[in-house]
Formats: C-alpha cells, sequence, structure tokens
C-alpha cells in the first residue's frame, strides 16, 4: 500500500482495521452533513466500503487514506478517490473533523491525492463534486487550481462539479 506524506501530514491507506475510526468520522455531525447529506449510517456500510477500498488499492492503486497530523500523532480524518455518480474514473473525496478545518490540512491532503493520482495513475484530469452548499468544499477545489465544470442536479439537490487537467 502507498503511505504518503507532506510537511504537516502522514496518509496512511485505509483499510478494514480503521473500521471504528471510519465509522465514527462518517456519522459526525459535521462530516455527515456534507458526506451523506446528514444520513445516519450503518457500521455496515462503512465496512463494505472499507472492503472496497481494499480492493482498490490492491487493483487500481488508489483509495481513501486516513490523514495524519505528523508530531501529534492525531488522525484528522480522511481523503482519496472514490467512485461517484457513474463517473469514468474515481474523484477526489475529503473529509475533516471540524476542529482540524481552518487550518489547511484538507488542502494539503487533497493537493497530495492529485499529485499522486496525476504522477503515479497517469490522470488526465480529476473531478470533485459537491452539494452548491457546500462552500467550504469549492474554496478548497478553487484553492488547489479545480475549474467549475458544470453544475448538475443529483438526486434532487444542485450539484457542482469541478475539474482539474493535468497539464504536466
Amino acid at each position: 500500500m502507498i503511505e504518503q506524506q507532506t510537511s504537516r501530514l502522514k496518509l496512511i491507506p485505509m483499510s478494514v482495521a480503521d473500521l471504528a475510526f471510519f465509522h465514527a468520522a462518517n456519522t459526525d455531525e459535521f462530516i455527515s452533513e456534507h458526506l451523506w447529506d446528514g444520513e445516519a449510517i450503518p457500521v455496515s456500510l462503512s465496512r463494505d466500503i472499507l472492503e472496497t477500498v481494499a480492493r482498490c488499492f490492491i487493483d487500481e492503486g488508489w483509495g481513501l487514506w486516513k490523514i495524519i497530523l505528523r508530531g501529534e500523532n492525531a488522525s484528522i480524518g480522511y481523503v482519496g478517490l472514490w467512485r461517484f455518480f457513474e463517473e469514468s474514473q474515481p474523484q477526489l473525496l475529503y473529509a475533516i473533523h471540524k476542529q482540524y478545518t481552518g487550518h489547511g490540512y484538507a488542502s494539503e491532503a487533497s493537493a497530495k491525492v492529485v499529485d499522486y493520482s496525476f504522477r503515479r495513475l497517469g490522470y488526465d484530469y480529476l473531478i470533485a463534486s459537491m452539494n452548491v452548499e457546500n462552500t467550504s468544499s469549492v474554496r478548497l477545489c478553487q484553492r488547489i487550481g479545480f475549474k467549475l465544470q458544470e453544475e448538475r442536479t443529483i438526486e434532487g439537490k444542485p450539484t457542482y462539479f469541478y475539474r482539474l487537467e493535468n497539464d504536466a
């Protein structure tokens, strides 16, 4: 599995062994609001996702990484690639606990995944989608170079699709 690092963060590939952390993150009110539209997801879904993540890392070289704050060794969220809305390749995804927002950690972790996607996976582009009202994710995408591609209605909600081209 592919561990990654930045100056402040370690990104560790997630596995089923991370179930307690992953499920707690997904059911956290702040994270759930943006990723799950506030719905409480069952632990079985978190387990299924992590089982798929493990297969994706083995078969395709991508998945979700736990974000660990170096020095403090605190797990602050997760970042990675995941398939949404029947797109042809996985999209950028991140989830950061509220107390760690506003410090650039999500941007730093996301930029590392973008770099990995372009350099290691050879992607020509990446997509990131979010509900229109998720202004934090909009700003993050803009900060790391994504451009608004389109707005679609997904499951009755206006959703932005941002795209970043691999210019290398």
